[in-house]
This record gives structure tokens, C-alpha cells and sequence, in this order.
């Protein structure tokens, strides 16, 4: 199989786009993840530094609310601490519309796909007050940055980002035998949570070779690891557990407790082969279908080895197997990429996403989400979106994705393309016969357009 442009677009990029020329190469592509990241600053997305800000200023005003309980200072900061809260819902559905800017003008959609693929992997989201809505800025600070670099440099960056350790409860585990454990109260249990997941989901994968034991181990070893106002990270020796802990055999710590440490296990499993495999096969999955071509997770993984988790290499590997080029598309856009793709296909201009208000961009973007089976920023659990594409293709979902086809498109623009060129644009060579009949035989543009959206030609990858 050979490079192939338009299912470049399709299956590694955002879409076909009418304005934006699709890649010239494999090295074209890759080129764009180490160029400057333009449609970030085009598209600003706020940074979890800023977003902590956000979160400083509430906790700010809750204290002046607890020690002036009943005065008029206390109800000021209560109403202070709406207001922040409502600027802070507005502005998770204004990032969403940056998101989906970025997907409609991209010109390296390569970096958008595989932001959102490491994001996932890495799922984090925040549950309660002016965190809940931390999840883009833990993406724009976490993930974004290093795509391109090292596997281990991504893990640590993730892992011991506030946002994890507040999702996955770290901030509450406590080594049974530490100084704070001692003194007593709530907080004095081992809280197995983020061990689990960073051996489970983040490296080494379900069935891999580890052990209760192991994670337990792991579990005692983070300890320590919590944040403190506003959310940054920080190490704290009291919560510790004293001693050293072994995983998979080797054995770290037994000095002062120091975070080190945890960095050094981490490394050592984003290095270890299990990880390698478990990071192969997701990507193959994910780009080429549910049951990936063995060669082409093996050719990853050796790779992945080869280069100890460089992660620009891995996607060199990915991208230059013949398995990446088979015309056949098995996979299944998830929500977001639908929404996305169909914007780009439309070449949606840019104001007519940042001029929509809250209330509306929920109810043609958030809410549609949501009746495709993907809650904005809202994960059922730290595994994140399913890979599986019966996920996707569940009658409810479908039905979603045809009524959000045939009416937002007509609302985000005035005019829209002639449904018989517009397949053409959309599709390029993977127009059907059936898809074309319908966009010719269209009473109006917006189901002409509608149809193509909701084609099963355009569904799939």
C-alpha cells in the first residue's frame, strides 16, 4: 500500500478540507508536529498556570466568607464565588469552541489527532467547583506540549499533573506508617487509585506481567505525591510511607522520602516492553481499526523499544507501514471527531464558532455530544472514551449524529455549498454512488448536506 493524501486527511488528519491543501508525504506530516504550533495561538486555549489563577481567587474568597460567617463581606464573597463560577462554565464551552476551531483550520491536523488521543489516554477531569471545568487547560498544559517528545516525558507530565491527582483521589492517600497517619483523623488510609491506572491504562496494560503486590507497592511509593493551593504539585514527606517499596522487582526509595523517586518509577515503566505493546496496540487501534494488522503492532512496539519511547519515531513507524495505507475504512469517527470533520468539510469560518454564547454553543455542540455518547469533559471513568466502534454505531448515537447533520450546519452558516459539489469535497475519492444519488437528488442544501454528513461514507476512517 502507498501514501495516499486524501486518506491522510481522513484516517491521521481532521478531515478533508475545501480551503486547507491535504499533505504531500509521510514526512510533510511529520514535519508539522515539530513546526511552531500556530493554531494554538490562533485559537488560544487557556493553560492550567492561568487556570489556577481561577481557582486562587475562589479559594481567596471562601476565606473571607468563613471568617466573616453572617457579615455582608461573607455574602459578597459568596456571590463573588458564583460569579467565578459562572465565568468559568462559559469558558469551558468557549474552549470547546476553540477545539473545534482548531480541527475546522488546522494545517498540521496530525498534532489535533494525536493531542486528543494522548488526552484521552490520559484522562483527567476535575469534580467539583471551579474544577470541573480544568480539563482543556490540563490538556493544553499536559498533553499538548509533549505529543512529539519522549513516552516518559508524557507520562510524568500527566501523571503527577494536579488535575490527575485530584481525579484519581491521590491528594487523599496516606502511607499507613507515616507521620500523618499518626497524628490521626480522615486522612490516614493508602488510596490505590492512581497506581492502579498508571499500571493498568497509562503503561503496562490489562494482563500485563504485575501483581496485587505491585500495586500496592506502587500505591505506597506515591505517597506523598498531593497539591497544594492553587492545585500546584507538591510533595509532602509526612504522608509518605517510610521504607522501600518494589515493583516488578526493583526496588526504590528506603531514604528520605522525595519525589524523585516516583519520577524514577515511572520512567522505569514508560521503558519497560509491556508498555511498549500496550502503547503499539492502542495506536493501531485507534487509527486503523479494532483488530489491527499484528505486523503493524509488532513494527510499533519495536520501534517504541528501539528508541526508548520516542514518541515522533513511534508515529514515523505508524504512518510508513503498508497497514496505515489500506483503503478499506473499518474504524468509526468518535463524537468528536464527527463534529470536527463535518465542520472542516464545511469549512465552518472561525466567528461563526467564537461569536455563539454559552447557552448556544451547549445546545449545538455540547449537548449533541453528549446524545452521541461522549459527555464533554465529563468521562465515565479514567479509561476514557471506548476504542470499539460498536460504541459509536449504537441506534441512539446514529440518530444524533443525522438530526445534528441536517440542522447545525444551516445555523453555523448562511450559506451553504451546493450538496453536489459538497460530496465531492467531503469524501473526495471515497464518494459512493449512493451518497452522490442522494446529494444530487436533495430538495434543499441543508439536507443534501445532511446526508453526506450522516453517510456511512463519511463516518468511517
Amino acid at each position: 500500500m502507498r501514501f495516499d493524501p486524501q486518506l491522510a486527511e481522513i484516517r491521521f488528519g481532521c478531515g478533508l478540507s475545501p480551503s486547507v491543501a491535504a499533505p504531500k508525504s509521510v514526512d510533510q506530516m511529520l514535519r508539522t508536529l515539530s513546526d511552531t504550533d500556530a493554531i494554538a495561538s490562533r485559537f488560544p486555549i487557556e493553560t492550567f498556570d492561568d487556570f489556577q489563577k481561577r481557582i486562587a481567587y475562589a479559594q481567596s474568597l471562601q476565606k473571607i466568607r468563613k471568617k466573616n460567617r453572617g457579615s455582608p463581606e461573607a455574602l459578597a464573597a459568596k456571590k463573588g464565588r458564583r460569579v467565578l463560577n459562572k465565568e468559568a462554565r462559559i469558558a469551558q464551552a468557549s474552549w470547546l469552541g476553540q477545539h473545534l476551531n482548531r480541527w475546522v483550520s488546522t494545517e498540521a491536523p496530525l498534532r489535533e489527532r494525536m493531542t486528543v488521543f494522548w488526552a484521552d489516554h490520559f484522562t483527567a477531569a476535575g469534580k467539583a467547583g471551579q474544577v470541573r471545568r480544568a480539563a482543556s487547560p490540563y490538556m493544553e498544559s499536559a498533553i499538548r506540549p509533549h505529543i512529539n517528545g519522549t513516552f516518559e516525558d508524557l507520562l510524568v507530565a500527566a501523571v503527577l499533573h494536579p488535575l490527575m491527582i485530584h481525579y484519581l483521589d491521590q491528594n487523599r492517600s496516606v502511607g499507613a506508617s507515616s507521620e500523618r497517619a499518626a497524628r490521626g483523623g480522615r486522612l490516614s488510609g493508602l488510596n490505590e487509585n492512581l497506581a492502579r491506572e498508571v499500571l493498568e491504562l497509562h503503561t503496562l496494560g490489562v494482563g500485563a506481567p504485575y501483581t496485587q503486590t505491585d500495586v500496592t507497592e506502587l500505591a505506597e511509593l506515591l505517597t506523598g505525591v498531593t497539591y497544594a493551593p492553587p492545585m500546584r504539585l507538591k510533595f509532602r514527606k509526612d504522608y509518605a510511607e517510610p521504607g522501600a517499596e518494589t515493583v516488578l522487582g526493583k526496588s526504590y526509595g528506603g531514604g528520605p522520602a522525595h519525589i524523585r523517586d516516583v519520577v524514577a518509577v515511572m520512567r522505569d515503566l514508560a521503558h519497560h516492553p509491556a508498555t511498549a505493546h500496550h502503547i503499539a496496540w492502542k495506536l493501531a487501534m485507534h487509527f486503523t481499526s479494532d483488530t489491527p494488522d499484528p505486523d503493524l503492532i509488532n513494527a510499533l512496539k519495536v520501534r517504541f523499544i528501539e528508541t526508548g519511547g520516542d514518541l515522533s519515531a513511534v508515529y514515523d513507524a505508524l504512518l510508513k507501514h503498508p497497514a496505515a495505507w489500506v483503503p478499506q475504512r473499518s474504524n468509526v469517527k468518535p463524537a468528536f471527531h464527527f463534529m470536527g470533520s463535518a465542520m472542516r468539510a464545511l469549512g465552518v469560518p472561525d466567528p461563526a464558532i467564537t461569536s455563539l454564547d454559552e447557552k448556544t454553543a451547549r445546545r449545538l455542540f455540547v449537548a449533541p455530544l453528549r446524545e452521541m455518547g461522549h459527555i464533554w469533559e465529563k468521562p465515565d471513568g479514567p479509561d476514557g472514551l471506548p476504542e470499539e466502534d460498536a460504541a459509536w454505531i449504537a441506534p441512539q448515537g446514529i440518530a444524533a449524529r443525522l438530526q445534528w447533520s441536517i440542522t447545525v450546519p444551516q445555523l453555523l452558516m448562511k450559506d451553504l455549498p451546493d450538496p453536489r459539489e459538497f460530496v465531492h469535497n467531503a469524501l473526495g475519492e471515497f464518494t459512493t454512488p449512493a451518497v452522490e444519488f442522494a446529494a444530487n437528488a436533495a430538495e434543499t442544501r441543508w439536507d443534501g448536506v445532511g446526508l453526506v454528513l450522516a453517510s456511512p461514507a463519511f463516518q468511517r476512517t
